[in-house]
Order: structure tokens, then C-alpha cells, then sequence
């Protein structure tokens, strides 16, 4: 499941994700938050928390995500990724050169820092 996460400014698209993720959830929730957030600001930035309760995703959940990512690539500021999962770790990372803007990586326990720098200039 993937849920917005309240109390950001607009620029921001703020999710989390637990329990089994698959393509329904972006269809639903982060697509239209980020085609909602691209309408209003030239750049926008992604806070992604996978919350320890997090059981996987789907493969055509993968895909709208990389859909989403590259269709507007040159859009994205920040990414801030906030997981304990290893295996997101090295995905993310595995693509991060393709994403134009910086991407950084949280633990769990780090969540506030990684609000902090999602949202400061």
C-alpha cells in the first residue's frame, strides 16, 4: 500500500509504503500526487518511505515507477529515501544516474533528517 504523507509544501510529493505494493497503489496514489505537484511547480521532490512493515512490490508496480521517474526526468530536484531494506538500497542506486537531480539515502531511524532536506533550499 502507498500512502501520501501530509504537512509538506506543494513542491513536495511525500509517500509511504508498507505492507505489499503494487501497481494499483501508483495508479491511485503517487501518480496522481506527482502529476498534481508537476502542474503547479517547474521541480518537484519525492520523499519515499518504506516502512518496516513493507512486504514487497509487484513487477508492474517496478515498471510504473520507472515510468513515472523517467517521463519526467528532468523535473526532479530531490529524492529522499528513507528505508532499511538493502535490496531498495541497490535498485535506487543501481538508477540513480539517470535521475538529474540528487538522491539521498535514509534510515528508518533518520526519517526526520531526511523531512529536514526534503523541503530546505
Amino acid at each position: 500500500m502507498i500512502e501520501l504523507i501530509g504537512g509538506f509544501p506543494g513542491y513536495v510529493i511525500a509517500v509511504r509504503c508498507s505492507g505489499h505494493v503494487g501497481r494499483s497503489d501508483y495508479e491511485r496514489v503517487l501518480i496522481p500526487a506527482v502529476e498534481s505537484a508537476l502542474k503547479e511547480h517547474e521541480k518537484v521532490r519525492l520523499l519515499y518511505c518504506i516502512a518496516p512493515e513493507f512486504e514487497g512490490i509487484d513487477p508492474g508496480a517496478i515498471l510504473e515507477d520507472m515510468k513515472v521517474g523517467f517521463s519526467h526526468r528532468s523535473r526532479w530536484e530531490r529524492i529522499a529515501v528513507v528505508t532499511d531494506v538493502e535490496w531498495i538500497r541497490l535498485a535506487i542506486r543501481a538508477f540513480a544516474f539517470l535521475i538529474p537531480g540528487s538522491v539521498r539515502f535514509f534510515g528508518i531511524a533518520q526519517e526526520s533528517e531526511a523531512r529536514t532536506w526534503i523541503v530546505e533550499p
